[in-house]
């Protein structure tokens, strides 16, 4: 049974290493902490981390998520 109690915290993974899984929408909202709907807008206007398509499943490659964290956080020293 995969609870919430024996998965372990998204954002403590990420920032530790690549997750050994690709990260789901849930995932996605509890690491930026931000509604799952927000992920979705994003996704939608193509400004938040990309994912893809398993079926009718939407995922995200923690590379990729590090990635777009890694750009945004370049693109705010820039900018400031």
């Amino acid at each position: 049974m995969d609870t919430a109690l024996n998965r372990p915290d998204p954002r403590a993974t990420l920032r530790g290493g690549l997750p050994d899984r690709y990260l789901t929408p849930d995932d996605i909202a509890e690491i930026f902490e931000v509604p799952k709907e927000t992920v979705y807008q994003w996704r939608k206007k193509r400004i938040g981390p990309p994912g893809f398509r398993i079926g009718k499943h939407v995922r995200y490659d923690p590379a990729d998520v590090q990635a777009y964290v890694t750009q945004r956080k370049s693109a705010d020293r820039d900018a400031a």
